[in-house]
């Protein structure tokens, strides 16, 4: 599905993880107690990403109180375009598809943008080796690093709250961290030489 004719902006996130009541995960976000990594998380999505943007969010949206989790991404702006994550279950992913402005619930899918090629996946998936010649990329979320980049050999960029500050990246962000990286490492082969 080629999407660079959307009028409207266009987000990819994962891993909200909305009531997954555990400090090893919303404490390395930066927050003290799970009701606040949620309404901040809510509250700076509203803030970026307005009614009709179209967003992609790759997996892991709630654990733990599926009506908590439920209330939260109903609060989310946007036209969503979900991809399963491991900890969404059948229950959740029956919720997803009962959801105002969900419309699409799918284990991974294919888009373009321009001369762009993303694989959008919950889990990385090393790509490398499809169709020499284009820009094709995964996007994924799973591994909760903060590095956007942990596995860009393999044609794969984090597209999780943890790496983007916990706040959505657009498509055109990800295409100029993707040209920058590549720039700056083809500068540094260069220098080796």
């Amino acid at each position: 599905m080629d999407i660079s004719n959307q009028e409207n902006n266009i987000w990819f996130t994962s891993d909200f993880h909305f009531g997954h009541d555990k400090e090893f995960l919303y404490q390395p976000r930066g927050f003290w107690y799970i009701w606040q990594h949620d309404n901040e998380i809510i509250y700076d999505w509203n803030k970026i990403v307005k009614p009709n943007d179209e967003v992609y969010i790759l997996g892991d949206l709630m654990l733990q109180d599926n009506m908590h989790g439920y209330s939260c991404i109903h609060q989310l702006n946007g036209i969503k375009h979900i991809i399963i994550g491991n900890h969404d279950t059948k229950e959740r992913i029956e919720m997803y598809k009962a959801m105002r402005n969900v419309v699409e619930v799918v284990y991974a899918t294919q888009i373009s943008y321009g001369k762009y090629h993303f694989f959008l996946s919950h889990y990385p998936t090393l790509i490398d080796n499809l169709n020499r010649g284009r820009k094709n990329f995964n996007l994924h979320g799973h591994t909760h690093s903060k590095d956007k980049f942990q596995f860009i050999d393999h044609c794969c960029y984090n597209v999780a709250l943890d790496a983007h500050d916990n706040k959505p990246v657009s498509i055109n962000t990800i295409i100029q961290d993707i040209q920058q990286y590549r720039q700056e490492h083809n500068n540094e082969q260069k220098t080796k030489k």
